[in-house]
C-alpha cells in the first residue's frame, strides 16, 4: 500500500469520530442556551422544580439553561412541543407524571406517545399528594371527613379532570363508600386553592410542594398524605395507607426528558448528572423544605422508562374502573 493510501486511511480514521460527533450535535453543549421546558404556568410544582434545576444544570454543563413555560391543555401543549423538537440536546423537558402517566391513562388520544416519542433520562423528585381542608374546617380527621361524605355533599377540588388528585379522589370515594364526595375540577391548583380559602369548596387534593408553608402556618390542615410513609416535616399527618386505604399510595414524579433519539453521549452525560445534582446540599435543602424529595436509589434511563410504562398501565385500569375520560 503506497503512502498516499495510508494517508487517506488515516484521514478517514480521524474524520469518522468527528463525523460521529457532528451527528451527535458536536461537543454538546457548545452553541446558544438550553431550553428547559416547564409545561405548566409559573408558581406550580413543575415551574418550582424547573427553576431549581436550571442553575444547577447550567453550572454542571457550562452552558446557560433557561426555563421556558409552555402551559396549556393540562401540560400537553408544552410536552408535545418538546416531543417535536430536534434531538440535539438544546430542548429538554421537566417531564411530569401528570402528563406522561395520568393524561396517558385518561385521554383517548394524545398528540405524542409518552414512551416512544421521548428520551427519558431519569426521575428527579417525587411529590406526595395531600388531602387539605381549611384550618376552620370541622373535619379534624379523615374519618370525620368521610363520615360526612357518606350522608351529605362534601366537595374536593383538583387541578383538573383526569389529574392525579382527581383519580385519587375517585379511588377514595369508592374505597370509603362515600358517594357524596363530589369532585370539582379547576384549571390548575391556584384557582382551586382560591375557592378552598374562600370556603367555596370543603377540601382539595393537591401536591404537597406548594402547600408546605400554608400547613406549617396553620392556614390549612392536612388530613392524609399519599406517600407510603409519613412525611418528615409532618410526622403527625397520617398516610392514607395506615388509615385503611393502601391503594391510595402514590406520588407525582418529575423527571428529565428530551425528544426521542437523543444522541447517546448527551443521554449518558445527563443520566450521570442527575444523581450528582440531586445530592447537592443546596438542592437537597430546598427539596426538603418543599417535601418533594429525590428518589433513592435514583431511577434512571431504561429503568425510568419502564416505570413510566408500568404506571400508565396501572392508572389506565383505575381510570376505566371509575369511568374517568378526558375529551
Amino acid at each position: 500500500m503506497n503512502r498516499r493510501s495510508l494517508l487517506g486511511l488515516a484521514a478517514a480514521g480521524l474524520a469518522a469520530p468527528r463525523f460521529a460527533l457532528a451527528q451527535a450535535g458536536g461537543a454538546w453543549p457548545t452553541r446558544g442556551s438550553i431550553r428547559l421546558v416547564a409545561q405548566f404556568p409559573p408558581g406550580g410544582l413543575v415551574d418550582t422544580v424547573s427553576r431549581l434545576m436550571a442553575p444547577a444544570l447550567s453550572q454542571a454543563l457550562g452552558q446557560t439553561v433557561v426555563v421556558e413555560n409552555r402551559a396549556g391543555a393540562g401540560g400537553v401543549i408544552g410536552t408535545d412541543f418538546v416531543a417535536k423538537q430536534p434531538a440535539d440536546g438544546y430542548t429538554l423537558l421537566v417531564s411530569h407524571a401528570s402528563v406522561h402517566v395520568f393524561s396517558a391513562a385518561t385521554m383517548p388520544t394524545l398528540p405524542f406517545n409518552p414512551i416512544t416519542d421521548f428520551t427519558h433520562m431519569g426521575m428527579l423528585v417525587e411529590a406526595s399528594n395531600v388531602l387539605l381542608v381549611r384550618s376552620q374546617s370541622p373535619y379534624q380527621t379523615l374519618d370525620q371527613y368521610l363520615t360526612a361524605a357518606r350522608t351529605r355533599p362534601v366537595r374536593y377540588g383538583s387541578s383538573g379532570i383526569g389529574s392525579a388528585p382527581h383519580l385519587l379522589g375517585a379511588m377514595l370515594t369508592g374505597a370509603a363508600n362515600a358517594p357524596n364526595l363530589d369532585h370539582v375540577p379547576y384549571r390548575g391548583s391556584a384557582p382551586a386553592m382560591q375557592d378552598l380559602m374562600a370556603n367555596q369548596i370543603e377540601s382539595m387534593i393537591d401536591p404537597i410542594t406548594t402547600n408546605v408553608q400554608l400547613i406549617k402556618d396553620g392556614v390549612l390542615r392536612a388530613l392524609a398524605v399519599s406517600t407510603p410513609q409519613r412525611l418528615p416535616a409532618f410526622p403527625n399527618v397520617p398516610t392514607f395507607a395506615e388509615l385503611g386505604y393502601p391503594k391510595l399510595t402514590s406520588a407525582q414524579w418529575l423527571g428529565l426528558s428530551g425528544p426521542k433519539n437523543l444522541p447517546a453521549p448527551i443521554v449518558d452525560r445527563l443520566t450521570t448528572l442527575i444523581p450528582q445534582l440531586m445530592a447537592r446540599p443546596e438542592l437537597m435543602t430546598r427539596f426538603e423544605e418543599l417535601q418533594t424529595l429525590p428518589r433513592t436509589p435514583a431511577l434512571l434511563g431504561t429503568d425510568f422508562t419502564a416505570a413510566i410504562q408500568e404506571q400508565i398501565g396501572e392508572w389506565t385500569a383505575v381510570a376505566r374502573q371509575y369511568n374517568i375520560v378526558v375529551t
